[in-house]
């Protein structure tokens, strides 16, 4: 097996320092002797004497001490979950566990640094690829076994979305073929964009309820597809499988596809486009618009709102003020985000009936929007789907609707610091962040976190530890960290790693590796020279 581990102390089981000592041990430690020769009575006295005045002062010292460690650990510093996500590839197109062996040292890996477990994709267009119901789950099956090998958790994303054209997929795997083959009989599948370029990330939430895939909906199919994931792994929920983060978007999130990187078509820090132009969608918006009596607001999304790599100042829709903030406005963005938000709730009831007595955490993602977010109009979030200005929370109703199936909140960009962002894209994913930690305590509802883009330096590691405590809004329940390959494996990145994961168990108290540890950890899978260059080709990941 393709590892080499070389440390001057373990990863686990480490002893810095030794114990407090209990009361009873002092007293046994420090008990009166007597020599051969008597001492004087007197002298006797005072030694005993002194020797109980030591032991009642350590034994106070001792409760202090406890005292004081509990009421740590009560507060900001409570123990977050550290997990770790998995390649997109990690299951192969043929439906295989790819490169098993150095999954198999990773996982070894990743459980010597404390990590509580793993996430896995289970992409739907490698599991129900040969047809409607035919579903092949065998390579999670074997992955399942080699986590609980390891004494790992796991937690699975049921990805409807194709994996492909955005930030960080590495791969291509698209939807099912049954599936495309429906999209060319009906491209209004699909999520459309004004000038009609469609996108085949994931299934328009326009034909949610329609029996559009060979006789089923889009949300029967998602649903058939958990019911099936929970019958095949049924021995595994809740003991090794302890969270299904459900999706229900492109990347996974609740969110419309607006900024597509494929082809070129959005760039950052782009406003990105609505998604409201297949038919199903369009005779949504027209029969809103019809039944409030504005029969001219339902004939398409606005006119003025820009192309995909604008600034919300180049639009009569988005500018400081524009018509996002007139009764249309209104009208138009209302009926939008109210769609996505019907939409997850459709999915979310479908999986809490599937899941509720497995054992299992159930949770969704929301995209961290972060940019345009100092602008009035906050655009980029508003053609995702959040309605979400410098007027109106729009975290807030996604919050109290994951409060109501008892889902965990799962939020993104939680490294990112605004001074290292770009000046003239108006970012602050530290506001948005504070905005979520605010949104999702006021609604009761658990907050777990991600990284957006790969990080493996100390200040986004930093960042992702203050912003789990929960001295304002709500802290991480856990943190599942993007992504595992060979960069996190190196000398420093794997450093960092551990000491992270050490100060996410310790409530964020320790900032650094001890000295000790500093110079003697050297773990690498996949990446060993000389005579063991063949075994490291066979367990290189890429």
């Amino acid at each position: 097996m393709a590892l080499t581990l070389r440390s001057s102390i373990s990863f686990t089981n480490q002893k810095e320092t030794k114990p407090c000592k209990t009361c009873d041990d002092i007293v046994s430690a420090s008990s009166v002797c007597f020599a051969k020769t008597k001492p004087s009575f007197q002298r006797l006295g005072v030694r005993v004497k002194n020797s109980m005045q030591d032991v009642a002062h350590d034994d106070a010292n001792y409760r202090r001490r406890k005292k004081e460690k509990g009421r740590e650990e009560e507060g900001d510093g409570r123990r977050v979950p550290v997990y770790v996500m998995l390649p997109l590839d990690t299951v192969t197109m043929e439906g295989r566990l790819n490169k098993a062996r150095a999954m198999n040292a990773s996982l070894m890996a990743l459980k010597s640094a404390g990590v509580e477990g793993v996430m896995v994709d289970a992409w739907w267009g490698l599991v129900e690829k040969d047809g409607p119901f035919s579903y092949n789950w065998d390579a999670y099956l074997e992955l399942v076994h080699m986590v609980q090998k390891h004494g790992l958790k796991l937690q699975v994303v049921m990805s409807f979305h194709q994996c492909g054209g955005n930030v960080g997929d590495s791969c291509s795997i698209p939807l099912p073929p049954w599936v495309m083959e429906e999209i060319s009989k009906n491209p209004d599948l699909i999520y459309t964009d004004r000038s009609g370029r469609r996108n085949p990330e994931y299934i328009s939430l326009g034909c949610d309820s329609l029996p559009v895939l060979k006789g089923r909906t889009p949300v029967q199919v998602y649903s058939d597809y958990m019911r099936s994931f929970r019958d095949t792994f049924r021995d595994y929920l809740g003991s090794v499988i302890v969270e299904i983060q459900v999706g229900m978007g492109p990347c996974g999130e609740l969110r419309y596809p607006s900024y597509p990187e494929s082809n070129g078509t959005w760039r950052f820090p782009g406003i990105g486009e609505f998604q409201c132009y297949d038919k199903y969608m369009r005779a949504s918006l027209e029969a809103s618009a019809e039944a409030i009596g504005r029969k001219e607001w339902g004939r398409s999304g606005p006119h003025d709102s820009g192309e995909y790599n604008q600034f919300p100042e180049d639009t009569g829709f988005f500018k400081r003020d524009g018509t996002w903030n007139s009764e249309y406005g209104h009208f138009f963005l209302d009926w939008y985000s109210s769609k996505l938000l019907q939409h997850g709730d459709r999915i979310l009831a479908s999986a809490k009936t599937i899941f509720q007595t497995c054992g299992v955490k159930l949770s969704a993602k929301i995209a961290g929007i972060h940019w345009h977010y100092r602008t009035r109009s906050h655009a980029s979030e508003l053609t995702a789907g959040y309605y979400n200005t410098r007027f109106r929370d729009g975290y807030l109703p996604i919050a109290r609707a994951m409060a109501k199936h008892g889902i965990v909140f799962n939020f993104t960009c939680m490294e990112m610091k605004d001074r290292q962002q770009p000046e003239h894209a108006n970012c602050s994913p530290e506001g948005l962040v504070h905005q979520v930690k605010m949104a999702t305590s006021a609604a009761g509802v658990e907050l777990a976190g991600e990284n957006a883009l790969e990080r493996y330096d100390a200040d986004a590691y930093a960042q992702v530890l203050a912003t789990s405590r929960s001295d304002s809004g709500n802290g991480l329940a856990a943190f599942t960290y993007l992504r595992m390959n060979k960069r996190l494996f190196d000398g420093d990145n794997w450093r960092h790693l551990v000491d992270f994961v050490r100060s996410m168990s310790e409530g964020g108290r320790r900032h650094r590796l001890p000295d000790c540890d500093s110079n003697g950890t050297d773990l690498y899978v996949g990446h060993i020279k000389g005579t063991k260059k063949k075994q490291a080709q066979e367990a290189a990941l890429v």
